[in-house]
């Protein structure tokens, strides 16, 4: 497993602490204080996740989030001073995988690191190892998703919400229960957290503007994945 961490934060006494307590719980850590050799440290080095300031200099933490979710699935924390629910969720549209605002514990931190990480421990196949649904494959073996035959690149939040969905098909998933399907019971992050990683799975999964969401709204209640009249 890999136990390398980055920390993107110009606070040097912030990153300092942070650094303490990963290395305590035996996590590799590397710390960058601006936004270029956060992208560069992150493309060279493969780290597990990445702690993200929002306010970096040379390059803000919302340009490093885009461009790293544009070309992999690394793990993201952002850390923000900013404190509406709309800036936090704005992170989470770009692809983040949770955030953490200032002033922040150490020790919630850690828990929400330790919360993002096991979502990528493998877990007992349980049925088919492939789903398939009008075009739509996933191999939960190796964690891949195509759509008519292309591959469609989806962050690990993504992936299980999309594996939920697609078990039960036509079945309406509350967020709520999203939730605790996607990313366990000890999730304590916003619900309308899984508003904008639907919203970023549904663009992702439907490039024929003309066909059907696979990914439907059901208002006042939830979502649900559904192939009706959808050509194959």
């Amino acid at each position: 497993m890999n136990r390398t961490i980055l920390i993107a934060e110009d606070d040097q006494k912030i990153a300092a602490a942070i650094q303490l307590y990963l290395e305590r719980e035996g996590y590799q850590v590397l710390i960058t204080g601006n936004g270029r050799d956060a992208l560069r440290e992150a493309r060279a080095r493969q780290p597990a996740l990445i702690i993200l300031d929002l306010m970096l200099p040379q390059l803000s933490g919302i340009d490093v989030c885009r461009i790293l979710r544009a070309e992999s699935d690394i793990y993201i924390v952002m850390l923000t001073a900013r404190t509406t629910e709309d800036d936090k969720l704005r992170g989470l549209n770009l692809g983040a995988d949770d955030y953490v605002t200032k002033p922040f514990s150490l020790r919630e931190l850690m828990a929400r690191i330790r919360a993002v990480l096991r979502r990528q421990r493998p877990e007992p196949t349980r049925g088919p190892t492939e789903i398939g649904i009008n075009g739509l494959l996933m191999n939960l073996e190796r964690h891949e998703v195509s759509l008519d035959g292309e591959p469609v690149y989806l962050t690990a939040a993504e992936f299980r919400l999309l594996e939920t969905m697609m078990r039960s098909p036509e079945r309406v998933f509350t967020r709520q229960q999203l939730v605790e399907r996607a990313f366990g019971d000890d999730y304590d992050g916003l619900e309308r957290t899984i508003d904008a990683h639907i919203m970023n799975l549904r663009k992702k999964i439907r490039t024929d503007r003309l066909q059907p969401p696979f990914v439907v709204t059901v208002y006042g209640v939830g979502y649900k994945f559904s192939a009706g009249n959808h050509a194959s």
